[in-house]
């Protein structure tokens, strides 16, 4: 087991008996003004179930209508802008979105509906988080203003970066990817493992799996919490109509038959499948509270992790936290998929 992690779940291991209640409608102590904005929830093709959607050039046409959901924001630093405890929009294409009445409601032809989108996914997932027990009974992770550029790339891809600044870069092209709140919580997993550990992405491939597996399950899991659809293993069923031939689109699944060590291939989003899945097994033997403490807390400190020694790392953690049971449907969940 990872030094760090091992030594910072024993040290937690009876203040963490007893965790929180998830409750994502509830500020934490000291957050500001809580506004409006309209939402996609998490994306048309999921919400509505119809795979013949497509981008038609940015068009707010009649058949997304129903997609749209009025959602409390949250947390807002008060300056009319979208800005707040877990988020802030640092830059974007065309206006800033600003209101004095913290009311933000756009259709997707404006921009500033993915600012929305980005604010309202990614407060929604750090308010998750933290009722987890993240910054109260264990450290922190990403729980300060997550810098957010959106359409400012020429091109279809986002990315996280934590050079120069932490910040989530998303683009246009197709479907604008902040128009998927599965796209924003993918990014959003990453800036999670930038935060627990400086050198959780090392020069092994591996890790990067793990980052681009996480990802797909942190986009999966905080959704599917949210705003339960019928086919919670797909991931970014909207912003995958662009390139993805159908009938059925998604970026990637989470229930893939892929397994550890043979279908290894060296491209981190196909290797990263292997890793979701496990995580979603984990999830559906555990809880996602459970499942997701355990994960979030043995991701901290880690140092370039292969698939096994994280795994065996957030078994351990299960252990100390919930006992041998758990920890036993732990192992399996992992084993499953080869990786232990």
């Amino acid at each position: 087991m990872n030094r760090r992690a091992a030594a910072l779940a024993l040290a937690l291991m009876l203040a963490a008996a007893s965790l929180p209640g998830l409750s994502l409608a509830k500020q934490p102590a000291g957050s500001g003004s809580t506004g409006l904005g309209q939402v996609f929830f998490p994306n048309p093709v999921a919400q509505l179930q119809d795979e013949s959607l497509t981008d038609q050039k940015d068009a707010d046409y009649p058949a997304l209508q129903p997609a749209y959901r009025l959602r409390p924001l949250t947390n807002l630093d008060g300056s009319g802008f979208l800005c707040g405890d877990w988020a802030c929009v640092v830059s974007e294409t065309g206006d800033p979105a600003y209101s004095a009445t913290n009311t933000f409601v756009y259709n997707r032809h404006d921009d500033r509906f993915e600012q929305v989108m980005a604010y309202y996914w990614i407060t929604v997932a750090q308010n998750y988080v933290q009722s987890l027990g993240f910054g109260s009974t264990f450290p922190g992770i990403d729980n300060h203003p997550q810098r957010v550029r959106l359409n400012q790339l020429g091109y279809d891809n986002s990315f996280a970066t934590d050079h120069p600044k932490y910040e989530l870069r998303f683009g246009k092209g197709g479907v604008d990817d902040a128009e998927d709140a599965e796209v924003i919580l993918h990014e959003y997993g990453h800036a999670l493992h930038f935060q627990s550990s400086p050198t959780f992405y090392g020069a092994g491939e591996e890790s990067g799996a793990i980052g681009e597996g996480f990802g797909d399950y942190l986009a999966a899991d905080v959704s599917n919490i949210v705003a339960p659809t019928p086919d919670p293993a797909c991931v970014a069923a909207w912003d995958s109509t662009s390139y993805t031939p159908g009938p059925v689109h998604c970026l990637r699944r989470l229930d893939t038959d892929k397994m550890y060590p043979a279908d290894l291939d060296g491209e981190v989003h196909d290797d990263g499948e292997i890793w979701s899945h496990a995580l979603w097994n984990l999830r559906t033997s555990l809880g996602h509270v459970h499942a997701d403490t355990a994960v979030l807390l043995a991701q901290i400190g880690q140092d370039n992790p292969t698939m096994h020694s994280l795994a065996t790392d957030i078994v351990a953690t299960v252990r100390d936290l919930y006992g041998n049971a758990e920890a036993t449907a732990a192992q399996a969940a992992f084993a499953d998929r080869g990786i232990l």
